[in-house]
């Protein structure tokens, strides 16, 4: 009698070495047991191996989808990070150049004060000057 066993469908994509050589055991393991599909015990004991082997080849594909989905997200922490990075380095210098305005902006404010204070007494000294003349009259 003829039996028929296919393996279980395998997510498309590219194979590692030991999903080829698992998939080949598989496909030989079929070929070269004529009696899988036999009578009686035979049969129990053949789709008891045949589910362990699916088993097995459904573990390693879902081993090989998790190793595929950590990669991904590792690659898009990477990205994230080199893009805080960037960011993070445009914001020290924005920071340093408004710094730099505002040290100038302290630097002209001293300086200004310090003009007025000097006015101011020249302003004093004149007032003075012109009370003392204004008296002399």
């Amino acid at each position: 009698m003829l039996c028929h066993q296919e393996p279980p469908p395998l997510e498309t994509g590219p194979f590692t070495l030991d999903d080829l050589e698992e998939l080949l055991s598989f496909l030989n393991s079929v070929a070269a047991d004529p009696n899988s599909c036999s009578e009686g015990s035979n049969r129990s004991t053949g789709s008891e191996d045949e589910r362990k082997r699916r088993r097995m080849i459904s573990n390693r594909e879902s081993a090989r989808r998790s190793r595929w989905r950590k990669k991904q997200h590792l690659e898009e922490l990477t990205e994230q990070l080199d893009r805080f990075t960037a960011e993070n380095r445009e914001l020290k210098n924005q920071l340093y150049q408004v710094m730099n305005q505002c040290h100038l902006v302290m630097m002209e404010n001293q300086r200004l004060r310090s003009e007025c204070a000097d006015l101011t007494s020249r302003l004093s000294h004149l007032y003075r000057t012109m009370k003392s003349q204004q008296l002399q009259y």
